[in-house]
C-alpha cells in the first residue's frame, strides 16, 4: 500500500473567496481541528478556508471529522521511509528526512498561507522549516505548557507530577511559532491553568483540552492576521 493516501470530496468550501488559506497536520481525535473548522465557519476565523488536513495516522478520527466538513485530506506514512533504511541512528535521520521532504512537498503543492500543526506529534525536521520559510508559508504549533517549562513529550504529564510534588501551581498552553528548537519558537497565545488540589491527571487534562480549544482559534487567528498585514497591509481586526 502506498504511503500516501487523498481523500478529495465531491464538494468543498469555496476557498477562491477566502483571503488565507490554511493547512492543519493532525496526528489523532482532531478535536482542535474540529475547532479551527467552526471558526471557520462561523466566521471567527474570517475569510479564511482549510484546505488540506494531512495525518501522519491512517485511523486518526480527525480526517473523518475532515471529510465530514468536505475538507480534502491526505494520510502520509512515516513506517515506509522507516522500511527503507536501517535501523541506526544515521538511518532513522535519513528516514525522517526522506519523509519530510516528502510532507513539505504536498504542503507547498496546495499552496496555503498557513500550516497549523494541531496535535501533531512528530518534530518536524530542519530542512522542512527551511522548505516552508523559503515559500514564506509560517508553521505554528499548539504545545500543552507554558513557553520555556516542560517543552517536548508528555507535557501535561510532566507538569502534573511536578504539581504533586509541590513544585508548581499553575501549568497552560501556548501556540507558537515552530522553529528548529523544539516548543522555543515565538509564542502567539499563552493561557495559564492552576491546579486544583485532589484532581486527578484525567481532571487536568480535559481542562487543558478545553483551553486548547480556545488558543488554537486565537492563535491561528493572529497568525492570519500577521500574514494579511505582511501582504496587503491589512488586518481581520
Amino acid at each position: 500500500m502506498s504511503s500516501i493516501q487523498y481523500h478529495f470530496p465531491q464538494s468543498h468550501i469555496d476557498i477562491d473567496m477566502a483571503l488565507t488559506s490554511i493547512t492543519v497536520l493532525i496526528s489523532g481525535n482532531g478535536s482542535n481541528l474540529q475547532a479551527i473548522i467552526d471558526a471557520c465557519r462561523n466566521s471567527t476565523i474570517p475569510n479564511a478556508a482549510i484546505i488540506r488536513v494531512i495525518s501522519n495516522r491512517e485511523k486518526a478520527y480527525g480526517l473523518e471529522r475532515a471529510k465530514r466538513a468536505n475538507i480534502p485530506t491526505a494520510y502520509l506514512n512515516l513506517l515506509k521511509y522507516k522500511k527503507q533504511h536501517p535501523a541506526t541512528a544515521e538511518g532513522i535521520d535519513a528516514a525522517r528526512e526522506a519523509y519530510f521532504e516528502e510532507l513539505a512537498s504536498m504542503v507547498l503543492e496546495d499552496r496555503p498561507d498557513i500550516v497549523v500543526c494541531a496535535g501533531w506529534m512528530l518534530i518536524v525536521t530542519p530542512s522542512f522549516l527551511d522548505k516552508l520559510a523559503a515559500a514564506k508559508v509560517p508553521i505554528i504549533n499548539l504545545h500543552p505548557a507554558l513557553p520555556g517549562e516542560f517543552n517536548g513529550i508528555n507535557a501535561i504529564e510532566r507538569a502534573y507530577e511536578a504539581f504533586q510534588q509541590g513544585k508548581i501551581q499553575r501549568t497552560g498552553i501556548m501556540i507558537h511559532y515552530v522553529i528548529k528548537e523544539v516548543d522555543e519558537g515565538e509564542p502567539i497565545v499563552t493561557k495559564e491553568l492552576a491546579f486544583k488540589p485532589g484532581e486527578t491527571l484525567n481532571e487536568v487534562e480535559g481542562r487543558i483540552h478545553e483551553l486548547e480549544w480556545q488558543a488554537i482559534v486565537e492563535g491561528t487567528k493572529i497568525a492570519i492576521d500577521t500574514v494579511l498585514q505582511a501582504r496587503t497591509g491589512t488586518a481581520y481586526s
